[in-house]
């Protein structure tokens, strides 16, 4: 594979000097070769991820120099094919590491703490606050992800439901009845937002304890604002969300939404892999559920 992804760079930009390509890792929808420890080219292995992949460089255009951290800028693009392989993006490497949830676990400083959770909501609040009038993407109302949750409930009692037990299909049924039946829920404005703003997602710099950049927009939309902070909940958990929200406006009034999307992220993920029959994201997601 890594053989075929250097010749379809060099095919699309024969000019770009390339004396080391390695696998940087294979996600749910792309794999990731980082190029002269400089580069780093995302190839989609769906042709769902394709759309995602264009829809992601566009919202990219759009915000460029309109956040405050460092963001993947695509100057590298192949679009011309709707062909797994063929298309590809590729962006300067942003320096930093994942903040995983045991390195925020670890943070003993409450300064230190208050000043990443003061990064990561003013660069939320920038993202959230950008016009999409313009922005070639679909737009959603709250009505239209109300009926996308409804989707999504099908799509659990479809296909997961049969490897589940009784007693988490119960539950689960019980989640999703209370949140579609609660109109005020639904009650909200829907913005630009990332869309997968969890700890994979977001480097920094340990040195500094400060977040150096954020990564990988396959998921944004236009939708909840609610759900880029589900993804912040699912790794540093629900104290570090709660002191978020302190900083983000009229962010007491979203907590319920946040832990509704966050309870549905492992079935997203059994469900993923049923659909794209990737065993591993399968067993991950449902393992809690059997």
């Amino acid at each position: 594979m890594k053989i075929d992804y250097e010749k379809r760079i060099r095919e699309r930009y024969p000019a770009l000097s390339i004396h080391q390509i390695e696998m940087n890792e294979i996600g749910q929808n792309n794999d990731v070769i980082i190029v002269n420890d400089t580069f780093v080219f995302r190839f989609p292995k769906y042709v769902e991820g394709i759309r995602k992949l264009e829809k992601e460089t566009k919202v990219l255009d759009h915000i460029k120099g309109k956040v405050s951290l460092p963001i993947p800028y695509p100057e590298y693009r192949s679009f011309g094919s709707c062909e797994v392989g063929e298309v590809f993006t590729g962006y300067p490497l942003i320096q930093g590491q994942p903040l995983w949830s045991h390195d925020m676990k670890d943070i003993e400083d409450e300064s230190h703490v208050e000043r990443l959770a003061s990064e990561l909501v003013q660069f939320l609040s920038e993202l959230h606050a950008q016009p999409v009038d313009e922005l070639e993407i679909e737009k959603q109302s709250a009505q239209d992800i109300r009926q996308s949750i409804v989707e999504l409930y099908a799509n659990f009692k479809e296909k997961l439901y049969p490897y589940m037990n009784e007693s988490s299909k119960s539950e689960v049924s019980q989640n999703f009845e209370a949140f579609l039946s609660n109109d005020d829920l639904l009650d909200f404005k829907t913005v630009l937002i990332h869309g997968d703003f969890g700890a994979s997602n977001i480097l920094w710099d340990s040195s500094r304890v400060s977040i150096s950049g954020v990564i990988d927009f396959g998921e944004t939309e236009v939708g909840d604002p609610a759900y880029d902070f589900a993804g912040l909940a699912a790794s540093y958990g629900e104290a570090f969300v709660k002191r978020c929200l302190r900083l983000y406006p009229e962010g007491q009034n979203i907590l319920e939404r946040i832990n509704f999307y966050k309870s549905t992220f492992a079935l997203q993920e059994a469900l993923h892999g049923i659909e794209n029959d990737d065993q591993g994201a399968f067993e991950s997601g449902i393992r809690g559920y059997r």
